[in-house]
């Protein structure tokens, strides 16, 4: 049996819908089979289990998005415009595909050699660049001391926390999609804002 091209697009559309709405523990092979309108025996045709079909679409997701960190990172622009372009660029892929930062926190830890390889396979961002902005910041009196790797690490925790304990917000909190989404936007600048206020001299 010869596998369809439209058949398998038709699959990983329906596979993303299903990892956004019930997460990849909660997915299950029929579910996607159901969305994608075919029989269960097709979708394993197609794929084995859904760990595979996780890992196709996340690694389609992860050639388009970590390129374009790595953009960020090694551009030309001044340090300010680089926390404002991760945190955007983070935010805004992250909000079409919600399920990336706890998949990309399980693999590190459980499989980090296979995720250097398949994700990295282009190189790690190369961040001299950005070090060393960060310590001409210092030297010229604009910022207080920081340690470059400080500085990224918030920029992460701030962006990925939202996302990892959405569940917690809304049941704590009562926060529904719509005003998570709008939260969301707003730390687009709210992030950049706050990490830019705390290291301003």
């Amino acid at each position: 049996m010869k596998k369809d091209e439209s058949t398998e697009q038709k699959i990983l559309s329906a596979a993303k819908k299903v990892f956004v709405a019930k997460g990849m523990a909660g997915a299950r092979m029929q579910d996607i089979a159901d969305e994608a309108g075919i029989n269960k025996a097709l979708l394993h045709y197609y794929f084995r289990n859904k760990e595979m079909l996780f890992e196709t679409i996340f690694l389609g997701l992860a050639i388009d998005f970590f390129p374009r960190l790595k953009m960020i990172f090694e551009s030309d622009d001044t340090l300010f415009i680089k926390i404002e372009n991760f945190c955007a660029t983070y935010i805004d892929n992250i909000l079409i595909n919600p399920y990336i930062p706890i998949f990309v926190l399980n693999e590190i830890h459980q499989r980090p050699q296979w995720f250097a390889k398949k994700v990295l396979k282009a190189g790690p961002p190369n961040l001299t660049k950005l070090f060393k902005q960060v310590q001409d910041e210092v030297k010229a009196g604009r910022i207080r001391p920081i340690h470059p790797v400080q500085l990224i690490m918030n920029m992460l925790s701030m962006c990925i926390f939202p996302f990892v304990a959405k569940p917690m917000l809304m049941t704590v909190m009562g926060v529904d999609d719509p005003l998570f989404r709008s939260l969301m936007e707003a730390r687009k600048t709210e992030i950049p804002g706050f990490i830019m206020n705390s290291i301003k001299l």
